[in-house]
């Protein structure tokens, strides 16, 4: 990546402020609630509306904006506006991505819509959509103790349906982040973006489950290029970015696959890779910087499924030495509607030879004159990456992202000079145990609360 690309990446698409304007105007009135509107919020729901004039969802916002301000609100209005609102999030995205692609020479293969069947709707969903429902009526600031302990029901029956999972964590999360924050009404300021964004995914995903065909299948070497760790209290996610070279030959293509583990809170930092311990392949391949070799997994997009049983273990594989050679040619996939949103821009670059720059305790990285942000407080405590090693790294492999209004970068992998000595940091490190003996020695004082909570849990069982 070269400062004339960054450059080029100063000026916004058209039109994306007004979009985002639009969307914030609509999360301050789903922030006051639904069940009252009032004038201000009635005027800011008119213009989200007039913002789908022209496509295929304006009468159907229109109607829905018409009926929220009369105080009559059903759940199919409140299925237009999330779907409306991540459309307008979705049009933002695609011309953030559009103006990356470009700048980066990055192809990217057109979206092709999946044949699916009619949509299922297991009872589970409709506990889930009562309560978003409720939600969105009652507002941010009015969200209170009774709410949320209805969430809890709601979450345990949609955790027994195996299909249900991804919109039962989606909820239990966010229930856990409004009780940490009750009462919401004596916040000086309300997450509304953030909020909003899961309130909208969570109404989409309770709308049934398409029937869809069978994935197709990859088989190849991957070579992973850096892992991202999402921590929440209540859920831990390991999403590793890395380049397919597919068997029998054709282009490497970019690919992304996760692993995912329930956890509490009392959990962080390096005993949160204890609890993916279930993935023994992928963690040595992390820890011990590995290529993998897999055979017919499904690939959903960009999205490869994690089957532990159809991978294997390959030679050493540098994450520097594959993004050198390999990143700039790499096919990258279409992305998902539901997944198109600006903050999920998560992109694979690598930066090398160029300094990074402290300027009052914010870190950039020179690129030709031209700085880019680094994200340092994206690093996660579950690995050696420190905001010491990046500012005295001499190549930075990352994910380019979009925040804030303004593209920066997210170090996944450090290469830096310690005490004249060359090393290389990476997140996933510490993915079969810490090599660090300072923090080892703290780890091993602080004891194992994995397997503590594992043995009470038992205990508990055995009662």
């Amino acid at each position: 990546m070269r400062g004339t690309q960054v450059a080029r990446l100063r000026e916004a698409p058209a039109g994306l402020a007004d979009a985002l304007d639009m969307v914030a105007g609509f999360d301050d009135a789903l922030t006051n609630g639904f069940g009252r509107v009032g004038e201000r919020d009635a005027a800011a729901l008119a213009a989200f509306a007039s913002a789908l004039t022209g496509t295929p969802l304006a009468d159907l916002v229109a109607s829905a904006v018409d009926a929220v301000t009369a105080g009559s609100v059903t759940p199919e209005h409140l299925a237009a506006l999330a779907g409306a609102r991540s459309a307008l999030l979705g049009a933002a995205h695609d011309a953030l991505l559009g103006q990356l692609d470009a700048t980066l020479s990055r192809d990217r293969s057109p979206w092709t819509a999946p044949n699916t069947g009619p949509a299922q709707a297991p009872p589970a969903l409709a506990g889930a959509r009562a309560w978003w429902h409720e939600v969105a009526v009652t507002g941010w600031r009015g969200v209170d103790h009774e709410l949320l302990s209805a969430a809890a029901t709601v979450v345990e029956a949609a955790l027994a349906v195996p299909e249900l999972r991804r919109p039962a964590v989606l909820l239990d999360g966010l229930a856990a982040e409004l009780r940490a924050c009750i009462p919401v009404a004596t916040m000086t300021r309300v997450p509304a973006r953030r909020w909003a964004d899961l309130w909208a995914r969570g109404v989409l995903l309770t709308q049934g489950m398409p029937a869809a065909n069978e994935p197709p299948r990859v088989s190849g070497r991957l070579l992973p290029l850096g892992v991202d760790v999402h921590a929440h209290d209540t859920a831990v996610q390991v999403q590793l970015h890395a380049i397919l070279e597919p068997a029998g030959g054709g282009p490497a293509r970019l690919v992304r696959t996760a692993v995912i583990a329930a956890k509490v809170d009392t959990i962080v930092g390096p005993a949160m890779w204890r609890l993916l311990s279930t993935h023994p392949l992928l963690l040595t391949a992390l820890a011990e910087r590995r290529a993998l070799t897999v055979t017919d997994l499904p690939l959903h997009g960009g999205d490869l499924g994690w089957v532990d049983d159809r991978v294997q273990l390959d030679e050493p594989a540098d994450p520097f030495a594959t993004a050198r050679v390999l990143l700039s040619r790499a096919s990258a996939a279409a992305i998902a509607p539901l997944d198109r949103h600006p903050t999920a821009i998560a992109e694979p670059v690598l930066i090398e030879g160029h300094p990074v720059r402290d300027q009052a305790g914010a870190l950039t990285i020179e690129l030709d004159g031209e700085p880019v942000a680094l994200a340092v407080d994206r690093l996660p405590t579950a690995g050696p990456l420190t905001a010491e090693l990046v500012a005295a790294s001499s190549a930075c492999l990352g994910l380019l992202r979009w925040d804030g209004g303004r593209w920066l970068m997210q170090p996944l992998a450090v290469r830096a000079t310690v005490k004249r000595r060359p090393v290389q940091a990476h997140n996933g490190d510490w993915a079969c145990g810490v090599t660090d003996p300072k923090i080892a020695k703290d780890e091993a004082r602080a004891g194992d609360v994995v397997a503590v909570l594992r043995e009470r849990a038992g205990r508990l069982l055995r009662r």
